[in-house]
């Protein structure tokens, strides 16, 4: 069984709840029907119930009448919302009149829902920018805590089955925090450690990556990273996790032990923690592209609740298999 069609087998467990608020975009809207078919989750949908029927007559959809779905401009909860998000933004000088307009926005009732225990998780960006998704994310449903950044992983995997975890690695941060501090760079590996652990369902071997390897050169970059690896261990000192190890020294078996004896790690990472977005970011594109890996995400952690971001270039199987990813860290949570 591959990854996918093993994520997928899991979510089918887990009878999670996820909200999509892109309702009457027509890839979620068949996406929403194949998810609904095959009992990956139980779905909200977002929009005017009329135009989302009529939708999936004209897309032939069958099973969509078997969604929840929510107008955001008119149901029967819209005040409780608007009350919910006042008291959670009152402080910031939100009124109770912006509370009611702005729970009409789904990407803000799709958090309120989350919040208020109604749905599990949040799969978006079909139709929106990245920071329209982030942005209520961050003012309703928050970070986790003692979790303070939030990061992008990509799970990727590889033809070639001898890299990492029978071809699969784990790579982060990919996508969101430009220039962790090495506090930040702690949490990023343990929540990518968490990340590994609930949807790949194997027990995550963490190398924090550098130019260096133990020492083997003397910069104030390199000793980031190594802060960071003693953080995370303070942090949770029953994480597999070492570093600063150069990539090879990370990936392949016989330069770990030469460049790092005695590592349990080095030649063995399964989880590559990158030092900067920058760096994470290339490193991903161009393992896709030159090595013809699949890259699946990113997946966004550190959120309090799984809250996943698509690319408005997305195919139905990206959210189909992104719904799966997010009800399989609702699981784990």
């Amino acid at each position: 069984m591959d990854l996918l069609t093993s994520i997928k087998a899991n979510a089918k467990k887990h009878d999670k709840c996820i909200v999509l608020p892109e309702g009457t975009e027509e890839r979620t809207l068949k996406a929403a029907d194949e998810i609904i078919k095959d009992g990956i989750a139980r779905i909200i949908l977002l929009g005017d119930k009329v135009e989302i029927e009529n939708l999936s007559k004209q897309f032939g959809l069958k099973h969509i009448s078997q969604a929840t779905i929510i107008d955001p401009a008119n149901h029967k909860k819209k005040k409780y919302y608007a009350d919910l998000l006042f008291e959670i933004r009152k402080s910031k000088g939100l009124t109770q009149t912006e509370a009611l307009k702005l729970v009409e926005d789904p990407l803000y009732l799709a958090t309120l829902l989350i919040k208020n225990g109604d749905a599990d998780g949040e799969v978006a960006g079909a139709a929106n920018a990245t920071g329209n998704v982030l942005r209520p994310a961050f003012q309703i449903v928050k970070t986790l805590p003692g979790i303070s950044v939030v990061s992008g992983a990509f799970i990727m995997i590889m033809p070639d089955k001898k890299w990492g975890e029978n071809g699969i690695l784990v790579f982060a941060d990919c996508a969101v925090h430009p220039d962790p501090t090495a506090e930040e760079l702690a949490q990023i590996a343990i929540m990518t450690a968490q990340t590994t652990k609930a949807i790949v369902g194997v027990e995550p071997r963490v190398a924090m990556l550098s130019f260096s390897t133990k020492g083997s050169a003397s910069h104030p970059m390199c000793d980031k990273v190594i802060e960071a690896t003693n953080l995370a261990i303070q942090m949770q000192p029953d994480l597999k996790i070492d570093g600063e190890l150069q990539a090879d020294a990370a990936i392949v078996e016989a330069i770990g032990k030469s460049k790092a004896p005695g590592s349990e790690i080095a030649g063995n990472a399964n989880v590559l923690v990158f030092p900067t977005l920058e760096v994470g970011n290339i490193a991903y594109k161009l393992v896709q592209r030159l090595a013809g890996a699949e890259a699946v995400g990113p997946v966004l952690q550190g959120m309090a609740a799984p809250i996943n971001d698509l690319s408005r270039g997305c195919s139905v199987d990206d959210i189909v298999n992104l719904v799966a990813i997010t009800v399989n860290q609702a699981a784990g949570k």
